[in-house]
């Protein structure tokens, strides 16, 4: 890893894009993202499709900087 976040970013992007579920950063993006949709259910102040990008950002950049 690099000190430059977006190079990093996109480094991890292009890889999950080109491996889809064989990269091992998909699996979990997926279930934060799925998460966050869940959280998003139950909340009132939070709809569905800002949990999922919620969830799957915070698990991007936990796995980007742990």
């Amino acid at each position: 890893m690099s000190d430059n976040i977006m190079e990093d970013a996109k480094a991890e992007l292009s890889g999950m894009a080109k491996q889809g579920v064989r990269h091992p950063s998909t699996k979990p993006v997926l279930v934060a993202a799925a998460a966050g949709a869940v959280a998003g259910l139950v909340l009132p102040l939070l709809s569905i499709p800002a949990g999922i990008v919620i969830g799957a950002g915070a698990m991007f950049y936990k796995r980007l900087r742990p």
